[in-house]
């Protein structure tokens, strides 16, 4: 029985806090006293969220009202019930545990969805707003009112800011979302206090890591055991496609990595451009060779790729020569920038790693990407942690 399955079944509505000692009881978990701690403090957040509904509503307020307010934002309601943001790196069950927490909120207007995916709506809901409205007005307002209005309870998945426009509206509007009342839980990979560090701009953002650990617990999940990685080890990283069903084997192992998810394409901004995701879940992305490598993308895209996404799954790699040499340097600057940033690859291919590009032109050059491919396979790289 998969993990996943089992989650569904264990939801009764009695908090998270059962339905994680359920599935320690079913066998489907191994005891982690981190994780049981984690579960805890969202089971009491469960308790106070029960039938949560904002007392305050921004969106009622007229334009007058709103002039006339000394701020454009208010502090969050008295009744407002504070929030969680669990921190831990790569396999340590954060996303198990908010999976848990959501599917037991008792809440009306909830949501769960990638952080990214957040910011992505968020860009393309002011643009439609500014659009719709010339002049100058402010769009957190009205933003903030439609994201209230269909959720009062909201869970991120893999909170991290990489991008400058993400980092210029949040303080604004997460600080407009908690006046009205809206309830956030959220995992990530980074603390409060490392996110966006070393970024230009990182001055103007600092308000708004204020603003969650003010409205936020920060909790660290510190556990021993990364279950992502153990499921790893347990995984051939590189299939043969001469070999049988390569492709049932990626399947199995995107299923496997990504805990069963609910798998959906995706999009990513990269300098005002969109690269097309196929599938993803869980910090899990799979793509073919040709989407990846037979299109005109670059280091920049490599790079997006590699910071959020901690595993890729990639399939029907083909033999390289210098008859498909731009397929190859796309492919080349690929595995620099996973390897660079510790990303996991499972892939299928038309040959060993060391035989993909064995002769002519480009053949030299390709010898530290095979390397590198063979060192993923490694123990010790499977057992580093992503850096985004």
């Amino acid at each position: 029985m998969s993990l996943q399955r089992s989650m569904n079944e264990m939801a009764v509505h009695q908090g998270p806090l059962p339905a994680y000692r359920g599935l320690l009881a079913a066998g489907a978990l191994k005891t982690d006293p981190a994780q049981a701690l984690a579960a805890e403090r969202l089971q009491d957040l469960w308790q106070k969220l029960k039938h949560y509904e904002p007392s305050v509503k921004r969106g009622d307020e007229n334009l007058l009202v709103r002039l006339f307010r000394k701020k454009l934002f208010d502090e969050a309601p008295e009744d407002h019930p504070g929030g969680l943001y669990l921190v831990g790196e790569v396999g340590r069950g954060k996303s198990m545990l908010m999976d848990l927490f959501f599917a037991e909120a008792l809440v009306a207007r909830k949501r769960r969805i990638h952080f990214h995916q957040f910011m992505q709506e968020a860009h393309k809901r002011i643009f439609a707003w500014k659009r719709e409205n010339p002049g100058g007005a402010d769009p957190i307002p009205p933003l903030a009112d439609q994201i209230a209005s269909d959720a009062a309870l909201l869970c991120f998945d893999e909170f991290q800011i990489n991008d400058i426009a993400d980092a210029m509206i949040l303080g604004r509007l997460f600080e407009a979302l908690f006046a009205r009342g809206v309830v956030v839980v959220a995992t990530s990979n980074t603390t409060p206090d490392d996110l966006f560090l070393g970024r230009p701009g990182r001055d103007a953002f600092l308000p708004f890591i204020g603003l969650i650990k003010k409205y936020l617990d920060v909790m660290v999940l510190d556990g021993v055991r990364d279950y992502r990685r153990a499921r790893l080890h347990l995984l051939p990283s590189w299939v043969a496609t001469s070999g049988p069903r390569p492709r049932a084997a990626l399947d199995r192992a995107f299923g496997v990595l990504s805990g069963d998810a609910k798998a959906a394409p995706m999009h990513l901004l990269v300098m005002g451009r969109r690269v097309e995701v196929p599938v993803a879940a869980q910090g899990v992305a799979r793509f073919d060779f040709e989407a990846l490598c037979g299109k005109p993308l670059g280091p920049g895209d490599y790079l997006t790729l590699a910071t959020h996404f901690h595993t890729l799954v990639l399939d029907d790699v083909p033999v390289l020569s210098p008859q498909n040499y731009d397929k190859a340097r796309r492919f080349i600057t690929l595995i620099d920038a996973l390897y660079d940033h510790r990303v996991k690859l499972v892939a299928s291919a038309a040959a060993p790693p060391d035989a993909l590009y064995e002769k002519g032109d480009g053949a030299k050059a390709f010898e530290r990407t095979a390397s590198r491919l063979i060192e993923m396979q490694s123990q010790e790289y499977l057992d580093l942690p992503h850096l985004t």
